[in-house]
């Protein structure tokens, strides 16, 4: 590894793709999340934080196939991944739905 690899490409150069891909997804709901705890609205370390793990892990599975749809490489399809994973299904759900509409 030289010194010009992003946080990404050295992420993805120790650990392998599968788990870059889920720090993406775990670092999105981790900032969702957060947002939720500064609104008042959830404590940090409660049940909440717990819900947030199978919701993070599909938003990789989805995040990574669309990333994979639309040929992206290495970093963006992290940065995908993260993007999706804040949102969580609801907010990928209408981001989808609105760029399909947009393709008709």
């Amino acid at each position: 590894m030289g010194g010009d690899n992003s946080f990404i490409e050295t992420i993805n150069a120790l650990f392998g793709g599968a788990v870059t891909t889920l720090i993406g997804a775990f670092t999105g709901r981790l900032m969702y999340h957060s947002g939720e705890v500064k609104l008042g609205r959830r404590r940090f370390f409660g049940k909440e934080l717990l819900w947030e793990i199978p919701v993070a892990i599909g938003m990789a599975i989805i995040g990574e196939a669309a990333a994979n749809y639309l040929g992206l490489g290495q970093p963006v399809s992290t940065g995908l991944v993260a993007t999706l994973a804040y949102l969580g299904p609801r907010g990928a759900e209408a981001l989808i739905c609105s760029w399909l509409g947009r393709k008709k």
